[in-house]
């Protein structure tokens, strides 16, 4: 068995590879390739349909073009040299992949909750990829390149002392780490609280039994989803009985007791539905079930689960079934999970995963946010994803190749403003080529 002292000398010896420096820099590769191209090839296999709305949200601004630029930023990372200090990716750890959600205790907690892109590979990736969000989203909002940068290397610093302090953690304690609610607030000033309250409040109403009364009607008797086209709407009666027809293969992924809590309700809907911004376009559902009554309301989101972006980049891991590589990785960052997590093959051999659609799920308001207040969320998801990848990678090792001083910091936080400058130069180029008409776009959706 190895050392904890080996595991820190492997750390240490990695700086020689990829000193903590070298992290500051960024050029694109001589051969990087079109960031529409890459975003058009992406859209290739999506609903054809829904493809424009993607590229009109991604063109709304920088901040909401790097959101559905992971697989540009993937391939700008892979470029660059990397440590071998691997652990669980999340693969999209941008500003707003983080949140608050009930645990199966139903205490609120505050972690990762988007995983489409998960698969292991270098710690740093997830760290630029954060970072640059930050940065991104400050100079959005009209923040200072030095308040940007600083926000940046927040985010970097958090991680970097959470994971120091992990390090010399037991294992089932660090397995244990969460962030709840109360930990959350303590990390702000006094005068934010108020505002910090009141998103954990908002949160603890996004139920299902919230859901009931704003996405369903009463038709003849019976609760039904309200059509919005494009972004909620019914399919035809073929991809209706589909979605029923595989709910039982999706159970049969669940524990023997989440299965038998899950044969208390009953289908009695399904709709498509439009979400995110990286994600729009892939096939997406809301299905609709009851319970005791047409009161007692459960909603299951189903979500097509297509090759991680990583994949192009990195070994594609353990698993061969997307939607199980999904639940699993979101299994094994988060420090508690969705009790309806479950993976299915569809139609066509697409696969997809299920959870619930809302189980007191909330998230920041980036776009109101002060300088000091984006300093200080952008340390809170620095803290959250050294817990997650702690579960999964060497957190010995990781700390030791960050050390106790500011080097790494400087350079995540001199990397996210260059590559901010390049993620605008990226965006102009969508916002061009929607201009020309080589692009289609729909605005405002």
């Amino acid at each position: 068995m190895t050392t904890s002292a080996e595991r820190a000398s492997r750390g240490k010896n990695e700086r020689k590879a990829v000193p903590r420096s070298a992290h500051g820099s960024w050029a694109p590769a001589p051969d990087r390739e079109d960031p529409v191209a890459v975003l058009e090839r992406q859209a290739a296999d999506r609903v054809p349909e829904l493809v424009p709305i993607r590229n009109g949200r991604m063109a709304a601004s920088r901040f909401a073009f790097l959101r559905g630029a992971a697989a540009v930023m993937t391939a700008d990372l892979a470029a660059q040299p990397h440590t071998g200090l691997t652990v669980q990716l999340c693969g999209d750890a941008h500003l707003l992949n983080f949140g608050l959600y009930a645990s199966p205790e139903r205490a609120l907690l505050f972690d990762l909750n988007d995983f489409d892109e998960t698969l292991p590979g270098p710690f740093e990736w997830d760290v630029k990829r954060l970072a640059a969000s930050v940065a991104v989203a400050a100079l959005d909002h009209g923040h200072s390149p030095a308040q940007a940068h600083r926000a940046a290397c927040e985010a970097a610093e958090s991680y970097r002392r959470t994971m120091r302090d992990l390090s010399g953690e037991r294992e089932l304690d660090v397995w244990y780490t969460r962030i709840d609610t109360q930990d959350a607030a303590t990390l702000v000033k006094p005068v934010y609280r108020k505002r910090v309250g009141s998103t954990i409040a908002h949160a603890r109403h996004r139920t299902s039994l919230q859901a009931l009364g704003k996405l369903t009607e009463v038709v003849d008797g019976s609760r039904r989803i309200i059509d919005d086209p494009p972004l909620l709407e019914h399919m035809d009666a073929m991809d209706q009985s589909t979605i029923r027809a595989i709910f039982a293969d999706y159970r049969s992924t669940l524990p023997e007791h989440r299965r038998r809590l899950l044969d208390r309700f009953q289908v009695v809907d399904v709709a498509r539905k439009v979400v995110g911004v990286g994600s729009v376009g892939t096939r997406c559902f809301v299905v609709l079930l009851t319970g005791r009554d047409t009161e007692d309301p459960l909603f299951l989101q189903v979500k097509e689960a297509v090759h991680s972006v990583l994949e192009s980049d990195l070994p594609a891991g353990a698993y061969t079934h997307q939607g199980h590589r999904v639940v699993a990785g979101q299994q094994l960052l988060q420090s508690a999970s969705d009790i309806f997590l479950g993976w299915v093959t569809g139609p066509y051999g697409r696969h997809f995963y299920w959870r619930q659609l809302r189980d007191m799920k909330g998230a920041a308001d980036v776009d109101s946010m002060t300088p000091d207040m984006l300093r200080r969320y952008a340390g809170l998801c620095g803290t959250a994803l050294a817990h997650a990848h702690a579960r999964s990678g060497d957190r010995i090792a990781i700390a030791s190749y960050l050390g106790g001083s500011d080097a790494f910091d400087r350079a995540i936080g001199d990397f996210s403003l260059a590559y901010a400058d390049q993620n605008t130069l990226d965006h102009t180029a969508l916002t061009e080529a929607v201009a020309s008409g080589a692009v289609r776009a729909t605005a405002g959706v």
